[in-house]
């Protein structure tokens, strides 16, 4: 009953073979200028941060969709900066946000939530004038100790996130690189895969995975480098960013020094971009902010907008060369500007408006020369700022761009000595 099907002329597999790898092959030249016009990487048949999501769902996307970000907090270093970055985000946001509106620059870092569900149900940024109704951090806690996990949660940062991106231990590492790497890390691969995958899937075009770890500590660079190694596998189109703090040279942990070793040769294989400090380098830059903010110079910092300003350790009863709770919390603060400062250019409109992926493609010559020198200038303390209690509106001397540029290559202003 049905009509006959028309003759062709059977082809050669020769022939069929040859016509489909040309038609693969124009796909690959298409999909890929498609994702360098789009600024993503492209990674075989599409651009995973721009024409798919990171599980390979092809989507589509336009130029102002949000590009957001998943920080991963790993042992005690990387969870009290974490802390510390999130708190000042929170500042940064309110200050650029004055209206408390979800728009794109917010959904960068945080998710808007309604939380009168059981399961809180996700709002969406929309046309970026809804308000917001609870924000969530986009980030994923790990420590092999409970004691700074608990802090967290029961601080005042407690309600930014999610309990169920939490993840901890009871007994620690031991200050052992191969206790954090080799135990811990296979024994929780799935539960630390899914606490990762479930953010995952709340980006629209996630951008990056920024990690946040310590080099010298068993968990830090055992299970941080661990981590990277399972988002290289799992995650290889989105790009991977890793902020490490190297141990001083007096550090009394006797092996820092091997755990770093140990960790580098990890970082310089699974991550794309490293932005390493070292916390002699924070001490003086600290001790250095304080002793501006009590002396104040003639040829200061701008009070510009594009000043990093650096918490002063006295508010924690912290001295110069200080190493007290004061003084902690001011190094976390420089480590959370750098990376506040890093990410702004893609969280904000402007017209150095740029993805995160242009640094390691402008900036990275090759993939394994991937550890990159971090400066930051003007540095002042909150001393120098006009109004303040210790400052006076003349201590601060106006400076031309050139003078902070030139000043960002002085020994005194790099992160890592």
């Amino acid at each position: 009953g049905f009509p006959p099907r028309p003759f062709t002329e059977p082809r050669s597999h020769a022939a069929s073979g040859s016509a489909a790898r040309e038609c693969h092959a124009a796909r690959v030249r298409r999909d890929a200028h498609r994702g360098n016009q789009a600024g993503g990487r492209t990674c075989g048949r599409y651009a995973a941060s721009e024409r798919h999501d990171p599980f390979g769902r092809r989507r589509d996307t336009q130029s102002s969709m949000p590009r957001e970000l998943i920080t991963v907090q790993i042992g005690q270093c990387g969870n009290q900066v974490g802390c510390k970055f999130w708190e000042m985000a929170l500042k940064e946001h309110a200050a650029a946000n004055p209206k408390g509106v979800y728009d794109e620059a917010m959904s960068s870092f945080f998710r808007n939530v309604d939380t009168r569900y059981d399961d809180p149900e996700e709002i969406g940024v929309g046309d970026g004038q809804g308000l917001i109704r609870s924000l969530k951090a986009r980030a994923v806690i790990v420590d092999m100790e409970e004691g700074v996990v608990n802090a967290t949660l029961q601080g005042p940062l407690g309600d930014l996130f999610d309990s169920r991106q939490f993840l901890a231990d009871t007994s620690g590492s031991g200050n052992n690189w191969a206790h954090g790497h080799e135990w811990y890390g296979p024994k929780y691969r799935e539960e630390l895969l899914e606490k990762i995958r479930r953010p995952a899937e709340f980006c629209d075009s996630l951008q990056s995975f920024f990690l946040m770890h310590s080099m010298g500590g068993g968990t830090g660079s055992g299970l941080g480098t661990y981590v990277a190694e399972m988002l290289a596998d799992e995650f290889p189109d989105v790009y991977r960013f890793s902020s490490v703090v190297f141990p001083s040279v007096d550090d009394d942990v006797v092996t820092s020094p091997y755990n770093s070793v140990l960790a580098i040769e990890k970082l310089n294989e699974h991550v794309d971009c490293v932005l390493p400090v070292d916390n002699s380098a924070l001490q003086d830059m600290v001790a250095k902010s304080q002793g501006t903010a009590s002396r104040g110079r003639g040829g200061g910092a701008s009070a510009s907008g594009g000043a990093s300003r650096l918490p002063s350790p006295s508010a924690g009863g912290g001295r110069v060369g200080d190493t007290g709770p004061g003084s902690f919390d001011a190094m976390n603060g420089v480590v959370a500007r750098m990376l506040l400062s890093l990410t702004a250019s893609m969280r904000f409109e402007g017209s150095l408006n740029t993805d995160l992926n242009e640094i390691t493609m402008n900036l990275l010559p090759f993939p394994r020369l991937n550890f990159l020198l971090s400066s930051m200038s003007p540095c002042i303390g909150f001393g120098d700022l006009p109004g303040s209690k210790q400052g006076s509106a003349g201590s601060i001397a106006a400076r031309r761009i050139d003078h902070s540029f030139t000043e960002a290559f002085q020994l005194d202003h790099q992160l890592l000595r």
